[in-house]
């Protein structure tokens, strides 16, 4: 499944595109729609590259076809996001910790001017869920699920930003 997504943040892009590489932005996260606190375990700066792998728990809740399919226990994953600052480009894939066999994702996010003090972000993405007869329920629940922590995360975004003064 293709999909895109687009959200509006307050906030002059260099410093929205900074706050995700910001440990201390990681530390001020709390639970998010469906997910638990988000985890960063790691950080590693190559020139303008940031790489961050940031671990992610689903907390919310799944029909009884799916969760016979999947133990929602286990249905934790690791983003890996190469983000080039000075491009404002992120390129991420999720890692399945679980069911790696049955889960792929990947895509990336641009951040991009919208006035002086206005960035648009805009991910797209490929996710492809292998489960007969539900793949396709879980792959609308996931894009679902996605558009609301992305959300989620602008009024996170444009609060720590103005905490820090940008």
């Amino acid at each position: 499944m293709r999909f895109q997504l687009e959200q509006r943040i307050a906030g002059p892009v260099d410093a929205v595109a900074n706050a995700f590489v910001d440990p201390g932005f990681y530390e001020s996260l709390e639970a998010l729609p469906n997910l638990a606190r988000p985890e960063l375990l790691s950080r590693e700066v190559r020139g303008a590259i940031v790489r961050l792998r940031v671990r992610y728990r689903f907390t919310g809740h799944l029909s009884a076809a799916v969760r016979a399919a999947v133990d929602p226990a286990k249905l934790t994953w690791v983003e890996e996001a190469d983000h080039d600052l000075p491009a404002h480009n992120v390129s991420y894939q999720m890692i399945a910790d679980h069911y790696a066999d049955r889960f792929t994702c990947s895509g990336t996010y641009r951040f991009q001017p919208a006035g002086e003090a206005t960035t648009t972000r805009k991910c797209t993405g490929d996710l492809k869920i292998r489960m007969p007869l539900v793949g396709g329920r879980v792959e609308n629940a996931i894009v679902s699920g996605l558009r609301e922590h992305l959300d989620a995360e602008v009024e996170l975004v444009e609060r720590w930003l103005a905490h820090q003064g940008g």
